[in-house]
């Protein structure tokens, strides 16, 4: 079985046929590379948070290779691949900035930035394309806004993106030379701030790297990753979760425009039955056990590679009810679309505030919006790590 089939099936996304929630078994990648897949949510769950299974191990001399072609989260000194100390120290530039307290306070903003996209969308020629009219440059615009950099050409910034987390749809030689640009970028970008600091996210990092003697070059690469992290999955999720909104659940779309706080609650929802992808094993989620573990009855022994799947775990009966959730509904069990354990996305708040206040106010301001799609017209943004719409047209 391998786990990176290059297949598509083009159905949307939350109808897509996901691994089961079944005990670790043996899987492989794309590379050729044996992995264990652990799909139950305790046992994703215990992958992610127990110490036994690393990241840092993963780049060893002896370790097996886990991508076809390099992308932003191929560095073995980036933060997603470091463990323990080195990894909470770099963890700390930027926790604090990505708070539940600090991303309260970004409401207004996140609120002004969602009403002006909505206001531009309102006059379009109907039918008008949602995707480039409000799901796609929303996370963008967010990102850009935080970390001070308005003026930036948004399609550049896609194009990197699109590089960074290439998912076989970019060559070697295309990847290497778009991630060589944004590392260039982002240099720049930093002695900028650091000569002239601003009220942004990339002058306070700054501010903590220096204070806490951060290589520069792990620097380049945490801003680098933020710019592509910070809108990358808002984007695709919400472009999936429209698809599933104006198809199969039209009867939710008066309680997300009635309250906001019920919004939230279903993005919540939304994010555990609407996958970002069909199935295909994120490198982020990716961990080596340094010994001998058990995992639900499995022992995986020391120096094997383990694969999770929180779309499965997201989905496992054993914790979730089957069958389409109630949108309204709190989740019974903490989510681990955002993975958990030391690395749990940074983003997580804010992707769930960019994700509550559009759903809310799409459906408020749109009550009537409607599909001008079919499952069979829709085009797919395909060869990333994730899958999602290209266009999709509505009315209202």
């Amino acid at each position: 079985m391998s786990t990176d089939s290059t297949s598509r099936p083009l159905c949307p996304m939350h109808r897509v046929d996901l691994p089961e929630a079944a005990p670790p078994r043996p899987a492989t990648l794309a590379t050729g590379t044996p992995v264990w897949l652990v799909t139950r949510y305790a046992d994703v769950r215990q992958v992610l948070m127990d110490p036994r299974f690393d990241r840092s191990s993963l780049h060893a001399p002896d370790a097996p290779p886990l991508l076809v072609v390099p992308n932003l989260l191929d560095d073995p000194n980036g933060m997603v691949n470091l463990d323990g100390e080195p990894h909470q120290r770099l963890r700390g530039t930027v926790q604090r900035a990505f708070t539940p307290r600090a991303i309260s306070r970004w409401r207004p903003w996140v609120a002004s930035v969602v009403d002006a996209l909505l206001d531009d969308f309102a006059v379009r020629e109907q039918p008008a394309d949602i995707i480039e009219g409000f799901t796609r440059p929303l996370p963008v615009s967010v990102i850009c806004r935080l970390m001070g950099l308005d003026d930036l050409d948004r399609e550049r910034i896609r194009h990197w993106a699109d590089h960074a987390l290439s998912g076989g749809a970019h060559t070697r030689e295309e990847v290497v030379a778009a991630m060589t640009e944004f590392g260039a970028f982002g240099a720049r970008l930093i002695d900028e701030r650091r000569k002239s600091p601003g009220d942004d996210l990339v002058s306070s990092l700054v501010a903590a790297g220096d204070g806490l003697g951060i290589d520069e070059r792990q620097l380049v690469r945490l801003v680098c990753g933020l710019v592509v992290a910070g809108h990358e999955t808002t984007m695709t999720a919400l472009g999936n979760i429209v698809v599933y909104l104006l198809t199969d659940r039209q009867d939710a779309w008066a309680g997300l425009a009635e309250d906001e706080d019920a919004a939230a609650t279903a993005a919540e929802q939304l994010l555990r039955v609407v996958p970002l992808s069909e199935g295909r094993v994120l490198p982020g989620l990716i961990r080596r056990a340094v010994e001998d573990t058990d995992v639900g009855g499995v022992t995986i022994p020391a120096g094997d590679v383990v694969a999770v799947q929180t779309v499965s775990a997201s989905r496992d009966p054993d914790v979730f009810p089957p069958g389409p959730p109630d949108l309204f509904t709190p989740l019974t069990s903490p989510g681990v679309i955002f993975g958990a354990g030391p690395h749990h996305c940074l983003g997580a708040w804010l992707a769930r505030l960019e994700l509550g206040l559009a759903l809310h106010r799409l459906a408020a301001r749109f009550p009537g919006l409607r599909a001008e799609f079919t499952d069979e017209t829709i085009e797919w943004r395909e060869g990333q790590m994730t899958r999602s719409p290209r266009r999709l047209p509505v009315s209202w």
